[in-house]
């Protein structure tokens, strides 16, 4: 497998492995991919729980431009 990084991220590898954090570059992405499925699954989760809640809860009465622009304003 053939694998090809930015030189940013590159560097940022080689400072991983510097800091004694890690043995080699390797465990550097082992570790990446293995909290990348940590952060993927809990975004997951609470997106099936929003959805949830939005079908069980009650009916808005607002429209879908309301609701997107309400959620631009954050």
């Amino acid at each position: 497998m053939n694998i090809s990084f930015t030189k940013k991220q590159e560097e940022y590898i080689l400072k991983q492995v510097e800091s004694g954090d890690y043995q080699n570059n390797s465990e550097v992405i082992r570790d990446a991919l293995r909290l990348h499925g940590v952060y993927r699954d809990k975004v997951i989760q609470d997106l099936k729980k929003d959805i949830e809640k939005g079908w069980n809860g009650p009916d808005s009465s607002m429209t879908l431009e309301q609701i997107i622009e309400s959620k631009k304003k954050g």
